[in-house]
Formats: C-alpha cells, structure tokens, sequence
C-alpha cells in the first residue's frame, strides 16, 4: 500500500514561479533577472507585478550572472532564471569568479534540468551541474522533488544569504509534499524502514516512495529519505539511517558520478563503510524521447530502484 498519494500533478518551475511571486510580495529587494526564458521560467507573474524589478537580459547569460553578482552589492537579492544547461554549464566561469569566490548573495534557479525536458534533447539536459555546482566552495544546491517543495524552496532562498543554486524541472509531476516541513541543509525522512535506505532528489523521490510500496509487498522495509538539499549534505540523517539499516541506494535524474550518490558515498566511505548502490545516468549523454521514456532507457525507474535495492541487499553482511 503506498504511503503517500497525490490528486493533482503540477511541474516543479511552476512552484518557482509561484514562490518567486510570493517573495516579490513580501521583499522589496528581491529581484529577477531571465535569460529570454520568461515562460518557461514561469516568471510571468513577477514580471507583471514587479516590472521595476524584473529585467530581462535576453540570450546573454554570461552577462545576466554579472548583472546579478552586482546587484548584491546594493543590498538586492538577485534571482536568476534560465534552462538548468545555460544556468551552469553555459556560465560556469562567470559563477565561480563572480559569485562564489565573491560569496555573492545571487539565488541560480535551473529549470528544465536532467532528462525529463525530453524532446528538447541531449544539447539541452544536462545532467552534471549538481556536481558542477557542489564542487563549489560556498555553494548551497538544492533539489526539489515537486511543486510544492520547489515553491517552499524559493521562498527560503528569500531568507539564506549566501549563494545558492537550486535545480527544477519541465514535467507535471504528482505533489505530495504538502504541509511537510523543509528547512535548507535538513533531510526529510518520508517513510520509516529497517531492511535498506533509499535516499533520493528531485523527480526520483516519488519513484522512490512508488519502490517502498512495491518493495513492502515482498517483505522489505525501506526508508525514504528526500536529500532536497545536496550541499551542504545532512551527514547526521545519512549516519543514523544507514546505522539502522545497514545498507543503501541512492537515487536521482544525473550522472553517476557528481551527484546525491557520489556525496553519499563519500560520507559513508569516511564515517560507516556500507554496502551502496547507485540509480543514476552512467556516464552517457541522453537524447530526444518523453520524459518517461527517457527515464526507462537511462535506467531511472521505479523498476530500477526495486532491482538496486534487491542487489544491495545482497551485498548486506
């Protein structure tokens, strides 16, 4: 029986938007810089209420990353909008000096990141900016898995100073975060279990929470545990968890290497040596096909966490 379930399905860059209007509301200092993206970016509403405070820079994202880095120094708090691919890759160079060597307080907020942007391609879906932008000294990154967390992510952007890349997506996706509590650094332990922790970012934690339930039905107790914020990693949550469990897998929309699992294996590698395996793209570019479609091939399924959690748990001493 699933733990959770969900009556409406919305894409997480519509949670962004909503959140972004919100802090537009209540913070006079908050401002939104786009890269030609108004749309997809769902910044209309700001736009519309706040023309003052909005600017769009056109396909200059080099320049929007300056623009923002500067703006800081005035006491704004700059929110930048663009394809997760042009939010980082495009401009990495421009973030490292400009805005984390200087420890600016700009919020890059990705949308149409990892594979489930679809049809748009290879050229477009990026799936190594999470270890891009961790690698960062200073660098707070954070992952949410559904409008609403993704809406409660921005709002609490409006409050941490420091800069912070947080990274959403293109598809309707079901909510089913709604009333859950989410402060920056802190995991959220969506299901209580005992055989395996699965931990999971973005998309991938509602096929985890899917995987509980079918896993269940076989005998196996999993904990889900939402890893929404990447860096800095909730070390002590990991700890207690795997303590309990004694084995993991970890699961998300991004290369193998860099992301949520990488950060977990590190942990363990330092701290409780255990027994883990990885439900990630592994080491390939995508291509053109549905969100759904792209997510079976690559292997980042519901399917995919149930299997990895049967191997990991026979590598469990």
């Amino acid at each position: 029986m699933m733990k959770f379930s969900f009556t409406e399905k919305k894409d997480t860059r519509s949670g962004f938007g909503a959140g972004l209007h919100e802090l537009g509301k209540k913070n006079p200092n908050v401002v939104a810089l786009c890269a030609d993206l108004t749309g997809s970016l769902k910044m209309d509403a700001f736009k519309k209420d706040f023309p003052e405070r909005f600017y769009q820079v056109g396909i200059a994202e080099a320049n929007m990353m300056g623009m923002a880095a500067g703006m800081t120094i005035g006491g704004k708090i700059p929110f930048t909008g663009t394809f997760a691919n042009f939010s980082t890759g495009r401009v990495y160079d421009q973030i490292r000096q400009s805005i984390a060597y200087s420890d600016k307080n700009v919020k890059i907020c990705a949308s149409h990141a990892g594979l489930t942007l679809g049809e748009d391609g290879a050229t477009h879906q990026i799936l190594e900016d999470i270890g891009m932008m961790k690698m960062l000294p200073g660098m707070t990154v954070i992952v949410p898995c559904d409008y609403e967390q993704t809406r409660v992510a921005t709002l609490a952007l409006g409050d941490h100073v420091g800069p912070t890349y947080l990274r959403f997506g293109r598809p309707s996706w079901p909510i089913f975060t709604t009333g859950r509590p989410f402060t920056i650094g802190k995991a959220d332990k969506m299901i209580e279990g005992k055989d395996v922790t699965i931990f999971a970012c973005g998309h991938l934690v509602w096929f985890a929470i899917e995987a509980e339930a079918i896993l269940a039905e076989k005998g196996i107790s999993a904990e889900v545990i939402n890893i929404h914020t990447i860096k800095p990693l909730d070390v002590e949550a990991i700890l207690t968890s795997v303590e309990k469990t004694g084995c993991v897998v970890t699961a998300e929309e991004h290369q193998m290497n860099g992301g949520l699992g990488d950060s977990v294996a590190q942990v363990l590698s330092r701290f409780r040596p255990t027994p883990i395996e990885m439900v990630a793209v592994n080491d390939s570019f995508g291509e053109s096909g549905t969100p759904t479609q792209l997510l079976k091939k690559y292997g980042l399924s519901t399917e995919n966490i149930v299997a990895s959690v049967e191997k990991v748990l026979k590598r469990k001493k």
